[in-house]
């Protein structure tokens, strides 16, 4: 089946007589023993979990594994690596993936190399020895795209596992796994759920012994999820499509405006011909995403202005909601330590009318010439 019809039908209950449409929520840990087990949720998770895991997996195209957070899903793969792993990590990427493995080479367990993810040489050279290699693409926050299958093939040919974190794509933009990855991490915080109100992560792999030490991981730690953000997430894959589809529509268009507003230095969003990653995201994914970073001329402070001044538009951390949300990443010091430029703004752009977005964001760019609009009653 095509994405759209397996977010709206995957993960749903046996069609038998007066069954549910929907998977319930179970609220429960311990289960009644059976003749062969004693049945724990941390251990075999819940109907309600395994349905959101049906439906991630089949939209990745393998088995998904869903954990209480992003971060404890990416923790899941670090932590799984023997003592002295060479470790291949974005140089400018997520932050707090950066501090996961920076506390795994401070520990002594793990020899980190922070590479430029767009540069391919750059990754091959640091292949050698390496075991795992872990991508973004886009990176976070600057949004350049990877040459996903040569890195993929090489990395495997210097025998790396690779794992990529794809939460800026959704499985509607980019399969990472049809490319050979091994491991493909979704914060489902972000566009899954897509509703700002869930803490989930996923983990998903096409290799069942990956699978198995994976899931060993999410027991040991305790890092299932719990049965309401397993359904708040399903819920929320059902109108994953119609999301997308809107929030990228929103995302080339803003980025476009941007492109010629006189207080925007340089605009970052691969779906615009000029983006220097254009070339490498259509001939590599099924559309352009919804995040949109962007530079505005003057000093940080000036960049921190834009984002106190928008109305409409939500000035906030995260991304992946059905809301614009804006911040300047460079305010955090791990983000400008690995190079985010002092007045660039990361935007997740949202389902909103794009006029209504464009109205807000261009009042904030040029206060002194454009009053701010007010959304109008709908």
């Amino acid at each position: 089946m095509h994405p759209e019809s397996i977010a709206v039908a995957s993960g749903r209950p046996a069609r038998t007589h007066q069954a549910p449409v929907n998977q319930p929520i179970v609220l429960s840990a311990p289960f009644h023993y059976g003749p062969d087990d004693n049945y724990y949720a941390r251990q075999a998770t819940t109907d309600t979990i395994r349905a959101f895991e049906q439906a991630v997996g089949d939209l990745e195209g393998g088995q998904a594994l869903a954990f209480a957070s992003g971060m404890a899903a990416i923790a899941a793969v670090a932590e799984a690596q023997p003592n002295g792993t060479i470790a291949v990590v974005p140089q400018q990427g997520y932050n707090l993936t950066g501090s996961i493995f920076d506390s795994q080479q401070q520990l002594g367990r793990m020899t980190v190399r922070a590479v430029d993810l767009t540069d391919t040489a750059a990754v091959l050279d640091a292949l050698d020895g390496a075991r795992l290699v872990w991508l973004e693409s886009p990176t976070n926050p600057l949004l350049g795209v990877v040459d996903l299958p040569v890195i993929i093939d090489a990395a495997h040919a210097a025998g790396a596992l690779v794992a990529i974190d794809s939460t800026l794509n959704t499985p509607l933009v980019l399969r990472p796994l049809d490319y050979g990855a091994d491991i493909v991490m979704h914060s489902a915080t972000k566009y899954l759920a897509g509703h700002s109100d869930v803490l989930m992560g996923a983990l998903v792999t096409r290799s069942a012994p990956l699978l198995e030490s994976l899931r060993d991981r999410r027991t040991l730690t305790g890092s299932v999820p719990g049965a309401l953000e397993s359904f708040l997430a399903l819920r929320g894959i059902r109108t994953l499509p119609l999301r997308m589809e809107r929030a990228q529509a929103n995302a080339l268009e803003l980025a476009q405006r941007l492109s010629s507003h006189p207080a925007v230095t340089r605009v970052r969003y691969p779906g615009l011909p000029t983006d220097p990653w254009h070339e490498r995201a259509t001939r590599l994914h099924q559309g352009y995403g919804a995040m949109v970073s962007f530079e505005v001329a003057g000093s940080a402070e000036d960049a921190e202005a834009v984002c106190h001044r928008v109305e409409l538009i939500t000035h906030a951390t995260s991304l992946g909601g059905v809301e614009t949300l804006i911040e300047r990443r460079a305010r955090y010091a791990v983000d400008a330590a690995r190079g985010t430029p002092v007045t660039l703004l990361r935007m997740s752009v949202g389902i909103e009318h794009v006029d209504d977005l464009w109205a807000d964001l261009s009042a904030a760019l040029s206060p002194a010439s454009s009053p701010i609009v007010q959304p109008s009653a709908v």
